[in-house]
């Protein structure tokens, strides 16, 4: 198998192959066949196929060219390639929150999740956890309409982490930027669950063959916190956790990849535009603990300081030194046809802008957007399903109009996120009762997206445009 390749290679070009079901996951359907090229290089092909045993031993080469052509004919295959952190460019990397935890880890109660009373919550999706042992599972006040307790995951456990990026892997998801907040970096006690995560994510990204990078998001941040709070954490994670020297940790450029959300939004931030700029600068220049590929996250409108943009023209000059800058789509559009007319309006001259000032475009995609548990906890109504995902094509459309119009790296807006309804990894069609209600999508299996998200990556490594139509999944 050639790299990210949907073609069957000679029978010469391939090793000894194997084949195993999954024994993480009890029941599964999905079979990984291993192959490994005579250069050493590993690759997975992974599909579904009926639940009974393969015929093993099979003649070698017969094994090899049977196997690998039934899964990729039949459409129910992914292939899973090494992921190469040197690089961006034709990369699709997925953001992720990590920041999902239980009384019993975190202290805090049920961290985002929200359970409370009479059905309380903050999450519109329910996770799929089948498969899960009971030591990553942890019961919660709801329950099923036949009485069961309702069970969710927590991002502090290492082994769930681990579990995410081995989908990544096998859906050949190139990996994520882990954000990290700077509202819980003030003290020790607040950067407890965030370092435990991020040392998950290290290990995890390492084991799975994925990259990982930070991503700082500033938002709820006082004036002169990016410097006291930000700024100091980085030199921590440089100086002590040695962030950095991690093999799997993301470079573009030759440099390391650093990431900060939330510059110039004109949502009366207490921070300045002036103290992005400063953190901007720190990170690429700084003698001692700059060096960095700076990704700046901005608003919609940061090119022509108009909508959700300050209006400032010193935005400008804040992102003088950022390499890439990609800018926050999430609520920005609400169907393909909005997609369609505000992507078509601003890539071309966001494209013209960077390409004259040296600077890479990494545009935000996402597969749909829900919060009626969360705002309702806030005393807000809002529709659930406020965004509707149609089954992916919402997320393939704007991928295809990103792509198509010339990005070379794309951003997928969440892995995990089931705050706001924009998680594409797996979530679950039976759902407890009692609450607002959860968006679901009954006709789906619960990986399609995590499915369709690496069906996209392996169009932009291969370099081929997406179609009008979802591809088939037989």
């Amino acid at each position: 198998m050639v790299a990210g390749k949907n073609r069957l290679p000679g029978v010469r070009g391939l090793g000894r192959p194997s084949a195993r079901w999954n024994s993480r996951r009890p029941g599964s359907d999905r079979v990984t066949i291993y192959f490994r090229l005579s250069s050493g290089a590993g690759y997975r092909l992974i599909g579904a196929v009926p639940q009974r045993p393969i015929p093993l031993p099979l003649p070698s080469a017969l094994f090899r060219v049977a196997a690998a052509a039934i899964l990729l004919v039949s459409g129910n295959a992914v292939c899973a390639v090494p992921a190469k952190p040197e690089t961006l460019a034709g990369k699709v990397m997925c953001g992720y929150q990590g920041w999902f935890a239980t009384p019993a880890d975190s202290g805090k109660g049920w961290r985002h999740y929200g359970f409370g009373p009479a059905g309380q919550c903050h999450i519109d999706l329910w996770p799929d956890v089948t498969g899960f042992p009971q030591s990553e599972l942890h019961e919660t006040p709801l329950k099923f309409a036949d009485g069961a307790p309702a069970k969710v995951f927590s991002s502090a456990n290492p082994e769930t982490v681990a579990r995410h990026f081995e989908w990544m892997r096998d859906y050949g998801i190139d990996g994520v930027f882990l954000q990290r907040f700077g509202t819980e970096l003030r003290s020790p006690g607040g950067r407890a669950h965030p370092d435990r995560v991020l040392e998950n994510v290290r290990r995890a990204a390492e084991t799975a063959g994925r990259s990982w990078c930070v991503m700082y998001d500033l938002s709820g941040l006082r004036a002169g916190e990016i410097e006291s709070v930000v700024m100091q954490d980085w030199k921590r994670l440089r100086n002590e956790a040695k962030i950095t020297a991690s093999p799997a940790y993301q470079r573009h450029r030759g440099k390391p990849v650093v990431a900060v959300w939330g510059i110039g939004f004109n949502d009366g931030r207490d921070y300045t535009v002036d103290e992005c700029g400063e953190l901007v600068r720190f990170l690429h220049d700084n003698p001692e603990f700059g060096g960095q590929t700076v990704m700046v996250g901005v608003p919609w409108g940061w090119r022509t300081l108009d909508r959700d943009a300050s209006s400032d023209p010193k935005l400008h000059q804040a992102l003088d030194r950022a390499d890439i800058i990609s800018p926050w789509a999430v609520g920005r559009y609400h169907d393909d046809a909005s997609a369609s007319r505000m992507i078509s309006a601003t890539q071309p001259g966001d494209l013209t802008w960077c390409k004259e000032r040296g600077k890479e475009f990494m545009p935000v995609v996402f597969p749909g957007f829900s919060w009626t548990n969360l705002m309702r906890s806030r005393g807000k109504d809002t529709p659930l399903d406020q965004i509707p995902r149609r089954g992916g094509k919402f997320l393939w459309h704007q991928a295809r109009e990103r792509l198509n119009g010339g990005a070379g790296m794309l951003y997928v807006a969440m892995f995990d996120e089931m705050d706001e309804g924009t998680a594409i990894f797996k979530t679950a069609a039976k759902v407890p009762t009692g609450t607002r209600g959860f968006v679901t999508e009954p006709g789906l299996p619960s990986d399609h997206y995590l499915w369709l998200t690496g069906m996209i990556a392996r169009s932009l490594r291969e370099g081929k445009p997406l179609p009008a139509d979802l591809p088939s999944r037989r």
